[in-house]
């Protein structure tokens, strides 16, 4: 999983920098039902660690839920009719 900016992203598309990466080692999901995660910040200047396990967390939350993940969804299938603000809408954040 890559996180990176919105302007990034909206500038240079897949090309945008990493700032935050997450891996997943899913070699004991079967076994004892444990999926082992990492997350390296790639630019410290723009991410702190608080700011990182948040993205983490949150990001989590819309592949857990089934009402969340529809966005996720339509980001990746429907990137025409994808809006950012109703990411900002679900997480009671303001709308810029």
């Amino acid at each position: 999983m890559i996180f990176t900016s919105l302007e990034d992203y909206k500038a240079r598309g897949t090309q945008a920098s990493p700032y935050f990466t997450v891996s997943f080692y899913t070699e004991f999901a079967e076994s004892k039902d444990l999926v082992l995660i990492r997350g390296d910040i790639v630019f410290t200047s723009k991410l702190t660690d608080s700011e990182a396990e948040w993205l983490l967390e949150t990001a989590q939350s819309f592949y857990l839920n089934d009402a969340r993940y529809k966005l996720v969804e339509r980001f990746n299938r429907e990137t025409r009719d994808f809006e950012f603000k109703d990411v900002l809408q679900i997480l009671n954040m303001p709308i810029l």
